[in-house]
């Protein structure tokens, strides 16, 4: 017999003297699995081929929502068992037998328990997303389930599962799954040219998208957010670490340790992942790519410090409303949260959450768990990490555990599509992220946007394109230029342009732009970061050269981190070509925040060039635009710029 998710965590105490920062151990990680699993069984169909979780479907429908049920928990379970040697003291695998047998008797039949067929991804896509859980679940358990079946449902099986080797994926991390399914019949036997190929087109493209510093596009474009850790990395090197092939483990272990140089500093001093990017329903599965890094050995990261990060962000969710009060995982971030979701989000989404299971791979006596916690990156001293090849500049600040991303590289907008402000995503358009806010929706005022108004119409800032970035010891900056795109009347402006630049030092940001074309009577509008005016996290916008009327606006539908907030907005009248500074910060800690001549003593504005002297230590920054580049120069007091 199962019991809830928060009866099991109360008959495990914590383990401080193991674990000092988040008190959790494997016994926390496998009571976690344990209690997802047994809340979402209670929607299974009779014969266990969907779990038909509450909720608004997808747009895939609800059949299709069922076998994600069915899949992605499945995938909890694998990592569940296989961590634990086999032992299965819940019987989840005789239930996933059953519900295996009962899918493929006939696909694609309008019942209770039949699967949906695998189609192309703009028929009937989201099955062959599935099929990869369904096919990395069989790989893990094989001795436990696989080797256990009779041979006809094997045969269906690998028959449903071959659906996805004869359609067409997404464009993007989508081929990874028929790379896994291919792995997974390889693994016992049934490989063909067909799989091979499968394979091979994966590789071939997943090559294709690496940008370097470990970071992979999510397709063709310029989409980098959480895909990396959790598909685009842990599908092919999984599948390596699964095989025992040591030279695809050493080629795609050699990126993820690269990767999580940077990503492992994503993560805030309280557990929580950056808010950035689609699918963040998924939750503490942003943790799966230092899980997998500590698992294979291929990580920058000692163990004990690995284990922090995935054991908070697990508690991070589970301690913020995540799971709801019949132990599902809802759909949102902390609770249900519409803003947050995409419109292949099902009641069953969330469970991709389960990647992060991926850590219960290590065995009990791996140095990931007996070894003492450690803190993670960004617990350390302030940082400033540039990331040239995904155009990010990440900046934390220990004293509050805050970690900011300035994005100036990542739009998810594909080479071939053209740019439409109707389009405009608040999870990759904006400036800037943390992991203690979250963007604004479309329909209230944007945060962390530099917009302008020609004829009545707000501009929206759709392709990013990267002018460089860099970091030095305490500071940081990135750059890019984006076209202005208006949602009425024409929707762009002929010579319009806008350039921005960040420069961080601590917790502030110095905020340089450069409008250029700008027609007579437009204004710009430039906002900080959207907080609640009453809570401890903190956003200031001053003005440094060029920008008037500040003022708080107002968003009544909030964030994901508060049901209501406010953003701190600038203006300038703007004509020709003109070039604004300002200053920002983000800040969550109990000291008293510094006024702005606190933070920069002096501003000078010559031409296309904005310098700054710093007041605490009189160093000098200076930002210069020019052509199609951006330079930006800083030097300790009693050196020139």
């Amino acid at each position: 017999m199962t019991v809830s998710l928060g009866a099991l965590f109360e008959l495990l105490p914590e383990d401080r003297a193991s674990s000092p920062y988040t008190g959790y151990t494997r016994a926390h990680w496998e009571a976690a699995a344990d209690g997802m699993l047994d809340a979402a069984w209670k929607w299974a169909t009779p014969r266990g081929a969907r779990l038909d979780l509450p909720g608004p479907p997808s747009h895939s429908g609800v059949r299709s929502d069922g076998l994600e049920g069915y899949a992605r928990t499945f995938l909890a379970a694998g990592f569940r068992v296989a961590g634990a040697g086999g032992k299965d003291p819940n019987g989840w695998l005789e239930r996933y037998a059953d519900g295996l047998d009962a899918g493929t008797r006939a696909p694609g039949r309008d019942d209770a328990e039949s699967w949906p067929l695998i189609l192309d991804h703009d028929v009937q896509g989201q099955p062959m997303v599935e099929s990869a859980s369904v096919a990395l679940g069989l790989r893990l358990t094989r001795p436990w389930l696989w080797d256990r079946l009779t041979p006809d449902v094997r045969d269906r099986a690998e028959h449903w599962l071959r659906g996805s080797l004869r359609h067409v994926p997404a464009g993007n991390n989508w081929y990874l799954f028929p790379y896994t399914v291919a792995g997974f019949l390889e693994s016992v036997g049934r490989g063909d040219a067909e799989t091979a190929r499968a394979r091979e087109r994966a590789l071939e493209l997943l090559e294709s998208w690496y940008r370097g510093d470990g970071w992979y596009a999510d397709g063709d474009g310029r989409a980098f957010d959480h895909y990396n850790g959790w598909a685009l990395h842990l599908y092919p090197l999984l599948d390596a670490h699964l095989s025992g092939d040591a030279r695809e483990s050493a080629r795609h272990g050699a990126r993820l340790r690269e990767h999580l140089e940077s990503f492992a500093l994503m993560f805030g001093g309280d557990g929580a992942p950056l808010y950035f990017g689609r699918s963040l329903t998924y939750r503490f599965a942003a943790g799966a790519g230092v899980g997998l890094g500590a698992v294979t050995g291929h990580t920058p990261l000692a163990p004990g410090a690995s284990r922090r990060v995935v054991s908070g962000a697990l508690r991070y969710f589970l301690e913020r409303g995540a799971v709801d009060g019949s132990g599902l995982l809802s759909l949102g971030w902390h609770g249900p949260h519409a803003a947050t979701l995409q419109t292949y989000s099902g009641p069953a989404s969330p469970y991709w959450a389960s990647k992060a299971f991926v850590s219960l791979l290590a065995p009990a006596e791996h140095p990931f768990w007996s070894s003492p916690e450690e803190a993670a990156p960004s617990e350390g001293p302030d940082r400033v990490l540039s990331v040239p090849a995904a155009g990010f500049l990440v900046q934390s600040t220990r004293a509050d555990g805050v970690v900011r991303l300035h994005n100036h590289g990542s739009d998810q907008v594909r080479p071939d599509e053209g740019e439409s402000a109707a389009d405009e995503n608040p999870h990759y358009a904006r400036l800037a992220y943390s992991t203690v806010t979250g963007p604004t929706s479309a329909a209230n005022t944007a945060d962390n946007h530099l917009s302008l108004t020609v004829g009545g119409a707000r501009s929206a800032r759709r392709r990013i394109h990267p002018l460089g970035s860099g970091h030095g010891d305490g500071w940081g900056w990135a750059a890019s230029w984006h076209l202005p795109v208006f949602p009425a009347g024409p929707s762009t402006v002929p010579g319009l342009r806008v350039e921005s630049a960040i420069v961080a030092r601590g917790c502030h940001e110095l905020r340089v732009h450069r409008v250029l074309g700008a027609p007579d009577g437009a204004r710009a509008e430039l906002t900080g970061w959207a907080t609640d005016p009453g809570g401890t996290v903190r956003s200031r916008l001053w003005g440094l050269h060029g920008w008037e009327a500040p003022e708080n606006v107002r968003v009544p539908q909030g964030t994901a981190f508060t049901r209501w907030a406010t953003v701190p907005r600038l203006a300038a009248e703007v004509t020709g070509t003109v070039v604004l500074a300002a200053l920002a910060s983000l800040t969550a800690g109990p000291e008293a925040d510094p006024e702005p001549a606190e933070v920069v003593g002096q501003v000078w504005v010559t031409g296309d060039t904005v310098e700054v002297r710093w007041a605490q230590d009189g160093a000098r920054t200076r930002v210069t635009f020019g052509g199609a580049v951006v330079t930006v120069d800083h030097a300790p007091e009693g050196t020139a710029a």
